[in-house]
């Protein structure tokens, strides 16, 4: 195996972990019952927080969670399709890898939704699909952010070189 195949081996292993580590969280083992039962007396140890208050704080922690999920995955997908998929003359960003990306994103969050409407642990719901393609999305902007006025290091190599 060459060096261009283990970097594409090695994005694609990222990716897919993330994904196994999704759908751990997408079974009762992520419940809101079970995700409480260390939460809870961390932060009532940490800032005294009392049960009525933790009810809130529970649900923007989980929300969070989500969005820092899905906004993994999207960023890992892309780097794992931008390795697979590699253009000459590219530079850091395209939006193929993008969109391929933000597609397949918003197709785990779909399905991890409609998996969790089976359990009687977990609800489902299009408002979580709907955040988890919003962090896909907003993790495609930041990509292109940051890569933008990247060059290819071909052509960086040849302006430093005159």
């Amino acid at each position: 195996m060459n060096p261009s195949q283990r970097h594409i081996l090695k994005t694609w292993i990222a990716a897919i972990l993330w994904l196994i580590l999704i759908t751990l969280e997408s079974s009762s083992l992520g419940s809101a019952a079970n995700t409480s039962r260390f939460l809870y007396p961390l932060l009532h140890f940490l800032i005294g927080l009392d049960p009525i208050r933790f009810q809130v704080w529970h649900v923007y922690i989980r929300k969070t969670g989500h969005f820092v999920g899905y906004f993994m995955l999207s960023l890992l997908l892309f780097r794992a399709w931008r390795a697979t998929l590699a253009q000459s003359g590219a530079g850091g960003w395209s939006i193929l890898w993008a969109g391929i990306a933000l597609s397949m994103t918003g197709l785990v969050a779909s399905l991890d939704e409609w998996h969790q409407t089976y359990l009687t642990s977990r609800t489902g719901t299009i408002e979580d699909a709907f955040l988890d393609s919003f962090a896909a999305l907003t993790a495609q902007l930041v990509i292109y952010l940051v890569l933008r006025n990247r060059q290819p290091v071909s052509r960086r190599e040849v302006v430093e070189g005159s």
